[in-house]
């Protein structure tokens, strides 16, 4: 089943305390004492309070014959983009989540929207094609879906070394926060 099912709607949002992590899954505990074990995306992670905090999770419940596995997303944007992933023919929750790990949310719009496959085979597990049907099947489906892109880090130098720094093997979202935090100080 997909994530348009019933069962797949059935934890739309975990609140609860951070009370672990191991790689891109945490554990909440919430305020009723269940510990839900939800998978994120690197932007998640990285906007992470301390263990021990509050923290509020927009989930998407996947469920296989295999299993059943939770996804969490801090923004509901990044959850819209993960349920539209899904719906494309070839794109499991693992390879949806590293596009939006790799890209983030808006730019994974913007590169569908704009038939950009080249940003869209810089995730692993994405080649050319991939990329081609990935555009082909849901350029529809992102079109009502509004972003705003945050300004580039700058040109010039600024440019370069976020492109440097992607193709080193860094996610182009982080490459490009990393670039404006240096730029500010």
């Amino acid at each position: 089943p997909r994530s348009g099912d019933a069962a797949a709607r059935m934890i739309a949002q975990v609140a609860g305390t951070l009370a672990s992590r191991d790689g891109e899954t945490l554990v909440v505990q919430t305020d009723g004492g269940v510990g839900y074990a939800v998978t994120v995306p690197l932007g998640a992670l990285e906007r992470l309070p301390g263990m021990g905090t509050r923290v509020t999770f927009f989930t998407e419940l996947v469920v296989r014959e295999d299993g059943w596995s939770l996804y969490g997303f801090d923004r509901p944007l990044d959850r819209v983009v993960f349920q539209r992933l899904l719906g494309a023919s070839g794109f499991g929750p693992r390879l949806a989540l590293a596009l939006i790990s790799s890209l983030g949310a808006e730019r994974t719009v913007q590169a569908v929207k704009q038939n950009n496959l080249a940003a869209l085979a810089t995730v692993p597990g994405i080649g050319k094609k991939k990329a081609e049907r990935l555009v082909l099947e849901l350029r529809d489906k992102f079109d009502e879906i509004a972003v705003a892109l945050p300004a580039p880090a700058t040109s010039g130098p600024g440019e370069a070394a976020v492109q440097a720094l992607v193709a080193l093997g860094y996610p182009a979202a982080q490459a490009d926060e990393a670039v404006r935090a240096l730029l500010a100080a």
